[in-house]
């Protein structure tokens, strides 16, 4: 019995013995394994990479930027199916353990044993907090290090955060595969949706891919997903979350995914997107740009800009189509699955609704077509086949560009097409503008290309912009990186100066030809007006204008001095510096659509500085405001109490007044007799007050019409990327006039015919429209705008041209030159002043 009690003692002080040393062994595991554990108290400050997204003005998003596509989604926000769906996949007892779930464990270390030189992937037995842990302050290496590591950090998150923070972080951070990481993303890149709006089945399917979103992929390995989706369903059915009519429900939905792209999500603003996203790189930087989710509210009007994309598009495709067609751009092996080989074709995705076909067999009256075929989510090309029918009246257009049939009109569709031609067809229309069923039109890529940009005068912000004919085939953003020079477009800010230093649309100048020594040995320079070899001898600024008059201008410019005139170009920023060249007052330098279309912007506002903007507003990840475009102060906007009956709130508008309100309203109403009567008549049909100028450059390089209504500006350049000439009479009038026709004609379309705004000091004197004078009694002529003291006598006292007869000499005149005045003997009269200038 002794023995017994010894023996049980000395059992007991070994057991105490081993207990003691397994302690201080673990004791000791645990220390040396928490010597270089992460700092978790950095998950209390986390700012995890978000996306940047951008809207435009009515909220539709416009576009997203970012490395890891990542919406942050406080818990608060997140749907209890949502959670509940996630719990049930990865971590049922989430809310009970403290951490590390030991029967888990245990599972996971039999399997473990059972599999042990298998080269099977051990399984985990991972809790959210563990995960967490892993994802934000380990590494994926596969140990038992890391897995010691992981639970020591799990419990110490156990207890320094709340179980909702640490599952806000899982939620946010996980990646679920197609480049989303975080619920937000994630149910919008798989399905467009808020993660509000998710069914039982599409919730289910997100929190069974965090295992491995590759191996579940939704297309490729659409049955495997399908199962594993319905396993969670399952999981969500034991534990009592859902009941059992909606679990039979939710496991016979199919999986249909919606994929969502990357780039512009509003049809045709692709180039609008990209200038707003290197707007923010040059602003913020890269990492702020990609990772700080930031909240642009861009300008964009979305209707808008489908209506500059269409008047655009048409009115190059217009001019492309007068020259001819210039053939098939590629040619196609059409053996076999023509399909699959027409699907490696790169074609460009954003000019619907073109679309590229190969021609399948042709014959004289028609040619069968085959269309690219899609491609589906995981990449494989879409098994449908869509084929249409091309009739001669699809190819009435495509004249021979070259060869021997240059010019003729095909008599047969077999003369233009051939089998494996590899084109763009977009559908048919009849003659009331109804599509013909499976019948197609042949279309061609134009050559030519130009811009396009719409402004609100008031404030600067950018409503539209059209960038080329297609951001898939050119992402150069002909709108602000083209610099182009605007020729005739130019002369508004030239007649701007001379009105605020002493001139009047009444103003006489003489249209004759003139010789310009250019010193230094560069010879004479011989400005003419586009109809070389017609001058019409006196006429007044308003009739030059309008004319377009290349000599008036000069001597204009001449007179007043180019200085001046490169003053106001830097002041209304078109130029930064213009050379002391009388041609630059022609329109010779170089600018952009933005900055023309922001200079007769102050034209339109009364002479106010107009800074553009594409962004209205930008907030910070926390919903701070960083920027805002408008600047002016509201007086009265914040009424403590709410509404009193006390004064309107006042808008305090500080900006600078760059050009005299009555000057701006001069040239204004001269530019408005350049629609009405001038190189800009095709704007008339409208039927809207506009004022505009055209502009064409030396041999028809480049066409210009930059106009505006008392609300909105509109700019346009049409010209080939590598300028040449575009054609003899390819003028701003001829080409750029119609396309700005178009799109105010949509744009305007529900808008009051409103006048232009008559600044106060303003006097409106009827005058003859050919001499400037003042009207008769019932002689009719025009309004003329006239600053104080500046209005015309009834007749004119010129001296010092008759000779002693009183008659004026009627030799050395050019044809076409009005009678009544010398060439010789001065440029300029001003009314009133009794002599020439």
């Amino acid at each position: 019995m002794r023995f017994l009690v010894r023996f049980l003692g000395f059992l007991f002080a070994a057991g105490t013995v081993v207990f003691l040393v397994g302690v201080a062994g673990v004791a000791g595991a645990i220390w040396h394994f928490s010597k270089d554990l992460p700092d978790y108290s950095q998950l209390q400050d986390y700012e995890p990479p978000v996306m940047t997204r951008v809207h435009a003005s009515d909220g539709a998003l416009l576009g997203e930027y970012s490395k890891e596509r990542r919406l942050y989604l406080p818990i608060q926000a997140v749907p209890k199916l949502v959670i509940n769906a996630f719990l049930a996949a990865e971590d049922k007892n989430f809310y009970e353990h403290g951490g590390i779930d030991f029967t888990g464990m245990a599972r996971a270390a039999v399997l473990y044993a059972q599999n042990f030189g298998s080269n099977k992937r051990p399984q985990g037995a991972s809790t959210i907090t563990q995960q967490v842990a892993k994802n934000f302050l380990l590494t994926n290496e596969v140990s038992f290090t890391r897995k010691i590591k992981e639970a020591l950090l799990a419990m110490r998150i156990e207890r320094a955060y709340s179980k909702d923070r640490i599952l806000e972080l899982y939620l946010n951070e996980i990646y679920l595969g197609l480049g989303a990481y975080g619920i937000a993303a994630a149910s919008l890149v798989y399905f467009d949706k808020s993660v509000n709006e998710l069914t039982i089945a599409e919730a289910s399917y997100l929190a069974a891919l965090p295992k491995a979103p590759a191996v579940l992929h939704p297309v490729r390995n659409r049955d495997r997903a399908v199962e594993r989706r319905n396993y969670v369903v399952d999981r969500l059915l034991e534990n009592g979350w859902i009941k059992q009519a909606d679990a039979d429900k939710a496991r016979k939905e199919a999986l249909n995914v919606t994929s969502r792209g990357n780039g512009a999500h509003i049809f045709a603003g692709e180039y609008f997107a990209e200038e707003v996203r290197r707007d923010i790189f040059e602003r913020y930087g890269e990492k702020k740009l990609y990772e700080g989710g930031l909240s642009v509210r861009a300008t964009l009007d979305p209707k808008m800009q489908v209506m500059a994309r269409k008047a655009m598009v048409a009115g190059l495709v217009k001019y492309d189509e007068a020259s001819g067609w210039r053939g098939a751009p590629s040619k196609l092996d059409i053996s076999g699955d023509w399909g699959v080989k027409l699907a490696d074709v790169k074609s460009l995705g954003d000019i619907a609704p073109w679309r590229m076909a190969v021609v399948l067999e042709t014959s004289d009256q028609s040619a069968r077509i085959g269309f690219q075929p899609g491609r589906e989510l995981g990449g494989a090309i879409s098994k449908v086949r869509q084929t249409g029918i091309i009739t001669l009246d699809g190819v009435r257009w495509a004249k021979a560009a070259s060869g021997p049939a240059k010019g003729r009109t095909p008599t047969s569709v077999a003369q233009v097409l051939a089998a494996g031609d590899v084109i763009y067809a977009d559908p048919l229309f009849d003659k009331e503008g109804k599509p013909v069923e499976g019948q197609y039109r042949l279309r061609q890529l134009p050559e030519v290309s130009g811009a396009m940009v719409a402004m609100d005068p008031w404030t600067g912000r950018v409503l539209a912009m059209v960038g080329g004919f297609s951001f898939d085939q050119s992402q150069f953003n002909r709108a602000t990186q083209a610099y182009r020079q605007p020729g005739s477009s130019f002369k508004p800010l030239v007649y701007s100066a001379a009105m605020d230093n002493g001139y009047t649309p009444s103003t006489v100048v003489v249209d004759a030809p003139i010789e310009i020594d250019q010193g230094q040995g560069v010879g004479v320079w011989r400005p003419e007006n586009y109809s070389s070899g017609k001058y019409q001898g006196p006429v007044t600024l308003r009739n030059a204008l309008r004319n377009s008059l290349n000599t008036v201008t000069v001597r204009l410019a001449q007179d007043i001095g180019m200085p001046l005139i490169g003053e106001y170009s830097k002041r209304f920023g078109v130029y930064d510096e213009l050379p002391n060249y009388l041609s630059y007052a022609l329109g010779a330098g170089e600018t952009t659509v933005m900055r023309m279309v922001t200079a007769y912007s102050m034209f339109a506002n009364g002479g106010r500085r107009v800074k553009p903007t594409l962004i209205d507003r930008i907030q910070d990840r926390y919903g701070h405001t960083i920027f805002k475009h408008d600047a002016r102060e509201c007086r009265g906007c914040d009424a403590p109490g709410g509404w009193k009956n006390q004064a309107e709130p006042q808008l305090v508008d500080r900006r600078e007044q760059v050009l005299d309100p009555m000057t701006a309203y001069q040239i204004t109403s001269m530019m408005e007799y350049v629609v009405q009567a001038g190189t800009a008549t095709v704007v008339k049909e409208v039927g809207k007050p506009i004022a505009g100028k055209t502009g064409t450059t030396n041999d028809e390089k480049d066409a210009w019409f930059i106009g505006f209504s008392p609300d909105l500006v509109v700019g346009i350049y049409v010209g080939f990327d590598k300028p040449r000439n575009l054609g003899r009479g390819m003028t701003g009038g001829h080409l750029a006039a119609p396309i700005a026709k178009d799109f105010l004609k949509l744009a305007l379309a529900d808008k009051p015919a409103i006048p232009f705004k008559v600044p106060a000091g303003i006097k409106l004197v009827r005058v003859d429209p050919k001499s400037g004078m003042r009207a008769g009694p019932g002689s009719g002529g025009l309004l003329e705008a006239f600053k104080p003291g500046t209005a015309p006598p009834d007749n004119y006292s010129v001296i010092g041209v008759a000779d002693a007869d009183g008659r004026m000499p009627q030799q050395g005149y050019p044809q076409g030159y009005q009678q009544g005045y010398q060439p010789d003997s001065g440029n300029i009269m001003r009314p009133g002043t009794g002599g020439l200038y």
